[in-house]
């Protein structure tokens, strides 16, 4: 066995190498796990101005809601909030628009119903129902049946009677989507004929409810609300579930006999394909806090909406169930044209 000039043996010095090897190993596997997320932090959102697009013109209820969240979420996010109304084409204006800019700082913020039906309704769609991320259920917009005031009609009962005589006569305007749907379902098992009119954009609707070119209306409450305050719409019914503390003395379409009416308004924040779980969670939490303000729900009560936040999870368990809805309308409605 060889021996060096300081008397320590070759095999000493192996056994010394080895044993500092293996420690400098242990040393390395020991350091902090966090050590490179710390190196390489997470990008903050957002990084710039956030943009709402919304499907309906501005005064609707869903552009209230919109901007009344734009106003209050700046102060968490740190960057402005632009709404950009994108009307027309049943929503798929403002959808195309949205999947087109493949980006989480584009969100797209519209009631369910705009798009729900569309796979009734169009042979061939600009998306397809993943490009749509449920993020934030915001509120239920008060959805309503409204007529002219000149027409003296006092219910739904009359109103049905009075289409009855007038059969073929009428003409309506109704939000494309689901509440569409829900009118044609009414219509069908009531046993009425009422020819519907269309338009870009149905705030314009609303007054020609009002001067009488247009005999019945179904639209948030928000749309009608201008007309009723000046005495020139009369609004028969609601079509949510529940008769609602907003508008106390107003019946439920259901509480008037005719249950086929009922669709519960249903509106939210969405986000791209792709997005992470973790920043709907993030974007969800902050929309909630926002409209459970008691000022945001005030002013939410103001224009017909009632406040129901909620997370991703919450918001895709009431457009499965707005779905179902939807399938057993259509069965009864029997086939459908498609565009």
């Amino acid at each position: 066995m060889g021996v060096t000039r300081a008397g320590v043996t070759r095999a000493d010095m192996t056994r010394r190498q080895l044993a500092a090897l293996a420690a400098g190993l242990v040393a390395g596997l020991a350091l902090p796990a966090t050590a490179p997320l710390a190196q390489t932090p997470a990008p903050t959102w957002p990084q710039r101005p956030v943009r709402f697009i919304v499907p309906l013109g501005p005064g609707s209820g869903a552009d209230i809601g919109a901007r009344l969240l734009a106003d209050r979420l700046p102060a968490r996010w740190g960057k402005p909030v632009v709404i950009e109304n994108r009307p027309g084409a049943d929503g798929l204006v403002a959808i195309q628009a949205f999947v087109n800019a493949a980006d989480d700082h584009t969100l797209l913020f519209t009631p369910a119903g705009s798009f729900t039906v569309h796979p009734l309704q169009y042979t061939k769609l600009p998306y397809v129902p993943e490009d749509l991320v449920p993020i934030a259920r915001v509120s239920n917009t008060i959805i309503a049946i409204g007529v002219p005031a000149s027409l003296k009609i006092g219910s739904l009962a009359e109103f049905a009677k009075y289409a009855r005589a007038e059969s073929g006569k009428l003409n309506a305007a109704v939000v494309s989507g689901i509440t569409e749907f829900t009118f044609d379902y009414f219509v069908k098992t009531s046993g009425l004929s009422i020819a519907k009119v269309p338009y870009r954009d149905i705030v314009q609707a609303a007054t020609d409810l009002s001067e009488g070119r247009v005999q019945v209306m179904m639209s948030s409450y928000a749309i009608l609300q201008p007309h009723v305050q000046a005495g020139r719409v009369k609004v028969l019914a609601v079509n949510g579930h529940d008769r609602t503390a907003i508008l106390p003395g107003i019946p439920t379409a259901n509480e008037s006999g005719f249950p086929a009416l009922e669709v519960e308004g249903l509106v939210g924040l969405f986000g791209p394909r792709g997005i992470s779980n973790e920043l709907r969670e993030k974007i969800a939490a902050d929309v909630v806090a926002v409209a459970a303000d008691p000022t945001i729900a005030e002013r939410l009560a103001g224009t017909a909406q009632v406040p129901n936040p909620g997370g991703p999870a919450e918001f895709a368990a009431a457009i499965d169930r707005q779905r179902a809805q939807i399938a057993t309308i259509a069965q009864t409605l029997g086939p459908i044209p498609k565009q």
